[in-house]
């Protein structure tokens, strides 16, 4: 046998440190942006689309605003919008997907169709419908992303709920006379725990990307609260003169979607060792 060999979950335990390290990084950023940016981020300089220097370590926008307390205090923006939207659609897929999965019958028939009907459409697409329809507030932002995503967190909890619901365990609650709501919440729902986590971690990176391309395409809050697609937005015009307004945001862009890529991914092979 060779001892070099890794041992059964090492690339996900040390996957998992990475994505929990970054992760600390994104929720720094969102819990202490403003105390974090150099200044304020609508304070305006002589100096536009000026280089890094010792003042402005990213250089300046076309207005003479401080590019790295922009990108902190738009991170701050878009990360709660990310995690507020991601939150509530997990909170209505786990309602949808366990009483679908569960009970089956005539609701799994009208949850699933009401489901495919969302399905129908693509994310992107019925985001910006939504969103023009509502208008371009932090609220119908939020509301709108947890609408598009409810679908595929409700499937990955029904998915397991309908073979785990038939286990015997569960079988023995419902003879001693357990009520169905107990048996559904305690012996069901922490059963499924491992694919729901995944695939929220994935549905958060999705999530950056879709919040950002409404952002950049001005459906997302209004100015003069930055966030990275409007920097985007702004920035695309002089990135031959400046190419740092650009690169920025697309960094940070990356950044954050990648934490939650490689959490995700950390987290399906430390569950899968666990679980076995």
């Amino acid at each position: 046998m060779n001892d070099a060999a890794p041992r059964p979950g090492a690339r996900g335990r040390l996957l998992l440190t990475i994505g929990l390290v970054m992760l600390a990084v994104l929720v720094a950023v969102m819990v202490l942006g403003p105390s974090l940016a150099p200044y304020s981020p609508s304070r305006t300089t002589p100096d536009s689309l000026a280089g890094p220097t010792a003042q402005h370590w990213l250089g300046t926008d076309s207005i003479g605003r401080d590019l790295l307390s922009r990108l902190i205090v738009g991170g701050r923006s878009t990360l709660l919008i990310t995690f507020a939207s991601v939150a509530l659609a997990l909170c209505a897929g786990l309602v949808l997907g366990l009483a679908s999965g569960y009970l089956g019958g005539r609701v799994d028939l009208v949850v699933m169709r009401l489901l495919d009907v969302i399905f129908a459409f693509p994310v992107f697409l019925l985001a910006i419908a939504v969103v023009a329809a509502l208008g371009p507030t932090v609220p119908n932002l939020i509301l709108t992303i947890a609408i598009v995503y409810t679908p595929t967190l409700a499937r990955v909890v029904r998915a397991p709920v309908l073979s785990v619901k038939r286990w015997d365990h569960v079988e023995a609650a419902r003879s001693v006379g357990v009520r169905e709501f107990d048996i559904a919440t305690r012996h069901v729902l922490p059963l499924v725990v491992s694919p729901i986590i995944v695939q929220t971690s994935l549905t958060l990176a999705n999530t950056i990307f879709t919040v950002t391309a409404l952002s950049f395409l001005g459906l997302g809050p209004p100015p003069p609260d930055p966030n990275w697609g409007s920097m985007l937005a702004e920035a695309r015009q002089f990135m031959e003169l400046a190419p740092l307004t650009v690169i920025g945001p697309a960094i940070a862009i990356v950044f954050a979607s990648l934490t939650f890529i490689v959490l995700a991914n950390g987290l399906r092979e430390a569950l899968d060792v666990g679980s076995r």
